[in-house]
């Protein structure tokens, strides 16, 4: 009897998805069932093969010999995993099974995963694809009831080859021309050295920050308080110590006279909810996770214990046909939650685009809870609490809106104007669910004040102030800025052509920041992340189209164009015209590096240098280099 084989990215996944179609005999590196064989990768098993492997003339580390293009980059086997592709090819050349479904995770790297191992394997029997977004039981059902043909998912395979390509290329080249140029191991990538770029510029700010003296003026009232207005700026900063003297003097035990009061009333809306670069904000800013705990946490609640749909997204909105499922998710969250799901303010039938929008969807939707009620004695305490937060946010959705009254006033004593804001809260809406959090609004309430009521200043004081610099970047503040990759520039068009893109995708921004910490060019300070010798010396040497956010963010939109390209011509033609960029710029960094400025690199302790044996840079980043002169040597 003829059999499919699904092949899975992780054990665990292959585990699950055998229990729900009732596969329970056991092979080898497999589970088999009357109708259904499941293996397993175990992440990449194949990728790129190493420039050494690629052609001889690479094994050893010249600059005659780059940059390194050739036509087409053969796959190998990884050592360390060639044991499961082993059995993973019997299966797939099995007689017995005559068609495939790939089951790996539904996004480009694991269409990349599936699509190199049946590549090398040489297979060509007809391949389904898996696509769901959580691991409940139903929803993998609900999977197997909708399975497409793998063709279906060409096209972001075709993006995820030409990424794969495109960090080979760029990687290797830049890493070994620059390693070689400056006799220093090198990591250079499309990806991490602009991100690497954007920690240096912030540490370079801070250490160039000269602070600037000023002075505030405050006059009590009695029943509150006002800050001088400078007539000139508008702000409340006065430049000159004996002004601001002079200010505090005039208006000292003076008659004041109210010349504004205004209040009105104003709305915050729920906050959206959690894409994962938004999760990993939050959980750095408010529980102090690092980008790559919390992406791990979120893995490790959606595929161990099926409690949250699929983390490794890049949306905060769900389709409108997942309302139903949405009710039933809040009816059977854990007791914790009851009351906040019972409440009467809460609103089941919730609607409208800033929650659920068919369009602002691609391959996921945002992450919420699954129907699955949480058993919290199962968790540790760093998922419970990422679980909590992805709870919370879905459960504000459903809640009114937060109203408060902003008044604003402004008190007049002599030709002074002091103002005054204040905040008082009206409708607490979806803010009881984070009560124990600090409100936005530090301005206390205003007492009711109309024009022309009059109050003398019962105290008038002078406080003395300085600027402060930019704060050092947190993974909150650069995940932030990955995204954002670009949004500042000042050219409208490039700026509005750059509003889909960022630096690498959701899924591997937090590799990335932990990446350039591994090779040295960044280290966690306390809960900052700042820059080294050694990654300030990089940013100064590597030209300014490689450490660009923009560049990056420019390659990252057009391969996330690429894969939403259903016409095959179409498809192939922005294939071919990306890796042609490609190649020429792997030129442009390899001539860049001949041509650099004169700069030495601080000499690395031998654990460094060990560490810098590991695979660097890009995909597949090269050894160290073979030690030689550097060009140019010069102090800093």
């Amino acid at each position: 009897m003829s059999k499919k084989l699904i092949v899975a990215e992780k054990p665990s996944v292959a585990r699950d998805i055998a229990r729900v179609l009732g596969v329970n005999g056991r092979g080898q590196g497999c589970l088999i069932g009357a109708e259904y064989i499941v293996t397993w990768a175990v992440g990449h098993l194949v990728s790129l093969c190493e420039p050494g492997e690629t052609d001889e003339r690479w094994v050893k580390w010249r600059m005659a010999d780059l940059p390194m293009l050739p036509k087409v980059i053969p796959l190998k086997v990884l050592p360390n995993t060639e044991d499961q592709f082993a059995v993973i090819r019997e299966l797939m050349l099995d007689r017995q099974v005559d068609s495939l479904i790939c089951a790996t995770d539904s996004a480009r790297e694991g269409e990349l995963i599936f699509r190199y191992i049946y590549q090398k394997v040489g297979c060509e029997k007809p391949v389904e694809r898996l696509w769901i977004s959580s691991m409940t039981d139903a929803a993998i059902r609900q999977g197997f009831e909708q399975l497409k043909p793998a063709a279906y998912y060409d096209a972001l395979y075709e993006s995820a080859r030409c990424r794969s390509e495109a960090d080979w290329l760029v990687g290797m080249n830049a890493s070994r021309a620059f390693s070689l140029a400056y006799n220093a191991h090198l990591s250079v990538g499309r990806v991490q050295t602009p991100t690497l770029n954007l920690i240096v510029k912030r540490d370079l700010e801070i250490e160039r920050f000269v602070p600037t003296d000023y002075w505030e003026i405050r006059a009590n009232f009695g029943d509150y308080e006002g800050v001088w207005e400078n007539p000139e700026t508008k702000d409340t900063r006065c430049m000159d110590e004996a002004r601001a003297e002079a200010v505090r003097a005039e208006a000292a035990g003076q008659e004041g006279r109210v010349v504004e009061s205004k209040a009105e009333r104003k709305k915050v809306a729920p906050p959206q909810l959690f894409d994962l670069t938004s999760l990993q904000q939050e959980a750095n800013k408010k529980l102090g996770y690092s980008a790559d705990k919390t992406l791990k946490l979120a893995q490790s609640l959606y595929e161990t214990h099926k409690l949250i749909t699929y983390p490794r997204t890049d949306s905060r909105y769900l389709p409108d046909d997942m309302k139903p499922k949405i009710a039933a998710t809040l009816k059977k969250l854990p007791p914790a939650y009851a009351d906040f799901v019972n409440d009467p303010r809460l609103n089941w039938k919730l609607s409208g685009k800033r929650f659920y929008d068919n369009s602002k969807i691609s391959d996921h939707h945002a992450i919420v809870p699954t129907d699955k009620t949480a058993d919290s004695s199962k968790l540790t305490r760093d998922e419970a609490l990422l679980f909590d937060m992805i709870a919370r946010r879905l459960i504000a959705a459903h809640y009114p809106h937060y109203e408060y009254e902003a008044a604003k006033v402004v008190t007049q004593v002599g030709q002074h104007r002091f103002r005054s804001n204040g905040a008082m809260p009206l409708a607490e809406g979806w803010r009881a669910l984070y009560r124990s959090d600090k409100p936005d609004e530090k301005e206390p309430p205003l007492p009711k004040l109309a024009v022309g009521d009059v109050r003398r200043v019962q105290k008038a004081a002078v406080k003395k102030c300085q600027t402060k610099p930019p704060v050092p970047h947190t993974d909150a503040s650069i995940l932030n800025l990955m995204e954002n990759a670009g949004r500042d520039i000042e050219d409208e068009a490039l700026r509005e052509q750059m509003k889909s893109s960022g630096l690498g995708t959701p899924a591997t921004r937090a590799a990335t920041i932990e990446r350039l910490i591994e090779v040295g060019y960044a280290r966690r300070k306390g809960k900052t992340i700042v820059s080294t010798e050694k990654g300030r010396r990089l940013i100064a040497v590597v030209p300014e189209q490689i450490a660009s956010a923009v560049t990056t963010g420019k390659w990252e939109k057009f391969l996330s164009d690429m894969a939403g390209q259903r016409d095959e011509a179409a498809r192939a033609a922005k294939s071919e015209r990306f890796m042609d960029g490609i190649r020429r710029f792997s030129v442009f960094l390899v001539d860049a590096a001949k041509h650099g400025p004169a700069v030495t690199f601080p000499e690395e302790k031998p654990a460094q240098k060990r560490a810098a044996k590991k695979p660097a840079a890009a995909k597949g980043a090269p050894k160290a280099p073979r030690r030689r002169a550097a060009k140019g040597k010069a102090s800093e």
